[in-house]
């Protein structure tokens, strides 16, 4: 049925009028005229050939204001990135139904915030943080359609456009909504993430201005994984089994839920406006405002006191939110001599916690983390005869909230083909709150570290080449202070007892990862590998040794060239290690030293087209699952999914 429906869009999109890449022309073939440019792509629907919009006048921007021209070609890249999350997830082993959480096979890099983080990360993969939002500038508006079925039932479809109301100012509005039912039972998924962004600039360019909306619902049930009498049932293929919705999971009323609104707005005015070589300096003022306020749920109808001990009340309800405040005035001084520099004050309040104190036994557990402080930041960056050398830091000035950030690079472009960069970063930030203070109906469940818990010292090391001719390389070498982590605790009645620990010895961790891909003709070999190892005296982080994925496939134009065609297979693998096992109450993953997974192959097969404005997406996912064993795990007690084939498509309008 998936390959009918695959050759009809197909056939439907070939014969569609829209515009496509091909006559959104580069600006050199718009000056030679062209009469068979569409006038839909005219940037006011004027038929003068010096006002075409062409492919390279798309742009859109990030927060560091990294400007990328939009690009619908079909290539590799783009189909690693066609998931949930929109992004290669590399490293990231997905649990049997889309929506649901990753297991990281790696310890993620340090970042320059420098107060906590929220808790509940494992629900936090599709969460668009601020890094996370693009703004655009488009001569016509730009519509993108993203569907992808789930698993058993439902469909992923994100829904996005931008127009240009005039060059000066440009909104976008985005929703990316998923439903999917999944095939073990209590284990549907769904989310919503709204985005809006605009962005506005003076007809001077002494003014400029931006802002954005994100308003985000992840909610996922939660069965807690198989059983442990189960597992053989699973590993040998049992073909009673097979059909795995009869598997009875650990929970069949328990989920959770993590809930988000972000509202930034940034502004800066030009005081001294660099016009031409004669005055060589500018100097701008700007300030911006972040607020955010976050909430995750856990509930489940009947307490499980057989899997995580004694409760409270027997209908559980945990719910935890924090409110985090944020504004910055500063300056930015731009000199082509010196560089360019960047001063800033910063002000935060921070509310974290819940609505009630726990009373226990011994200690009494108190309900917040309230603080406002003042902060300072600054950053420089210059470009010197093929250098690009750039460098920021941030600290708290705060007793209770200590924190700060530092880091530097250097780019050198030694040739056309090979780039070059070297850096260091230092953080140093309190454990995130729910490490520093947690409750739950649950007694296991209640904690509070913050007079406690050090700050988390990390000093990284990072390289990198990039050459298209020769390899892309990265190398970073961590060494962390005060790492602090949730573990698995001994107990005697075989629970499952999850606590924060600190590490109060410093532990060493190398991270190399090296890509290349080989061209034979039409075909090609896409290699990535990652080693990683960790010294420390104990295993409180666990990351497999190794870590690779392999595709080999064909691409070819069809059809007299009218539709671009790619299809082959990808070999995903990672050596066997303690992976951390899952808590759904915390959504957070653990440590633990009893169970050796990995070391499974996992097999798809794809095939992938674009006729027009549009990417076709068709791929059997793990199609090796019935011949190569059962072992396939995204965690313990969590099966990785099935053989499952799946169908989507990227679909541009320009109109």
């Amino acid at each position: 049925m998936y390959i009918r429906i695959l050759f009809l869009l197909i056939l439907c999109f070939a014969s569609n009028p829209l515009v496509s890449q091909s006559k959104l022309k580069k600006k050199s073939d718009a000056k030679k005229g062209d009469s068979q440019i569409t006038d839909s792509t005219s940037l006011n629907r004027s038929k003068e050939l010096d006002k075409v919009a062409t492919i390279d006048m798309y742009l859109k921007f990030n927060s560091k204001l990294d400007t990328i021209q939009v690009d619908t070609t079909l290539s590799i890249a783009k189909a690693y990135k066609f998931n949930y999350l929109q992004k290669d997830n590399f490293g990231l082993m997905q649990f049997a139904n889309i929506g649901q959480t990753y297991n990281s096979l790696y310890y993620k890099d340090i970042n320059n915030s420098t107060v906590p983080m929220f808790g509940a990360q494992a629900r936090h993969n599709n969460y668009y943080d601020h890094d996370d939002i693009d703004y655009y500038e488009v001569p016509t508006p730009w519509t993108r359609l993203t569907y992808k079925t789930g698993v058993e039932q439902g469909q992923l479809l994100d829904a996005f456009f931008t127009v240009n109301l005039s060059k000066q100012f440009n909104f976008s509005i985005a929703y990316k909504g998923l439903r999917s039912l999944g095939n073990y039972q209590n284990a549907l998924t769904s989310s919503g993430n709204f985005r809006f962004t605009s962005n506005y600039k003076s007809k001077n360019g002494k003014y400029n201005a931006k802002g954005y909306i994100v308003s985000q619902d992840i909610f996922n049930q939660e069965n807690g994984g198989l059983k442990d009498v189960d597992l053989e049932s699973f590993t040998t293929g049992d073909e009673e089994f097979l059909d795995r919705s009869v598997f009875d999971p650990n929970f069949e009323d328990a989920d959770n839920s993590l809930r988000g609104n972000r509202y930034y707005f940034e502004q800066s005015y030009r005081l001294l406006n660099v016009k031409d070589s004669i005055q060589n300096h500018g100097l701008e003022v700007f300030n911006n405002i972040n607020f955010e306020k976050k909430s995750y749920r856990y509930t489940q109808t009947t307490a499980a006191n057989d899997y995580f001990g004694e409760f409270f009340t027997s209908s559980i309800n945990d719910k935890v939110a924090l409110e985090n405040f944020k504004a910055t005035l500063g300056a930015k001084y731009k000199n082509k001599t010196l560089g360019d520099f960047m001063f800033a004050l910063n002000y935060t309040d921070i509310n974290y916690g819940y609505n009630s104190i726990v009373l226990l036994v011994d200690e009494n557990i108190p309900n917040r983390i309230k603080s406002s402080f003042i902060g300072v930041e600054g950053a420089y960056n210059k470009k010197y005869k093929g250098f690009n050398i750039s460098g920021s830091g941030g600290v708290n000035i705060s007793d209770s909230f200590a924190g700060s950030y530092l880091q530097g690079s250097v780019k050198l472009h030694i040739n056309d083909d090979i780039g070059f960069t070297g850096g260091i970063s230092i953080n140093s930030s309190l454990p995130n709150y729910n490490y520093l203070l947690y409750q739950s109906d649950y007694v296991n469940y209640n904690w509070y570290n913050f007079d406690s818990y050090n700050n988390v010292n990390t000093q990284q090391l990072q390289f990198a080449i990039n050459s298209k001719k020769l390899f892309n390389a990265t190398l970073a070498i961590s060494n962390i202070d005060n790492y602090t982590y949730f573990n698995l605790e001994d107990d005697t009645d075989d629970l499952k007892i999850i606590k924060p620990k600190q590490y109060d010895k410093p532990l060493q961790y190398l991270n190399l990862k090296l890509q290349r891909e080989f061209k034979f003709g039409n075909f090609a070999l896409d290699n990535t590998l990652m080693y990683q190892n960790v010294v420390s005296d104990d295993d409180v982080l666990n990351v497999p040794s190794i870590i690779t994925r392999n595709t080999l496939y064909y691409s070819n134009q069809i059809f007299k060239k009218s539709m671009m065609l790619q299809t082959g297979i990808t070999l995903n693998y990672f050596t066997k290690y303690n992976m951390n096992g899952y808590d759904p109450l915390l959504a957070e993953f653990y440590t633990q030293n009893e169970t050796e997974l990995g070391g499974f192959p996992r097999l798809d097969f794809f095939v992938n087209a674009k006729v027009r404005q549009t990417r076709i997406f068709f791929k059997a996912e793990h199609f090796n699952s019935s011949f190569t064993g059962y072992d396939y795990f995204s965690a313990p007690n969590h099966p990785y999914r099935d053989f499952i084939i799946r169908f989507g498509l990227v679909w541009d309008f320009f109109l």
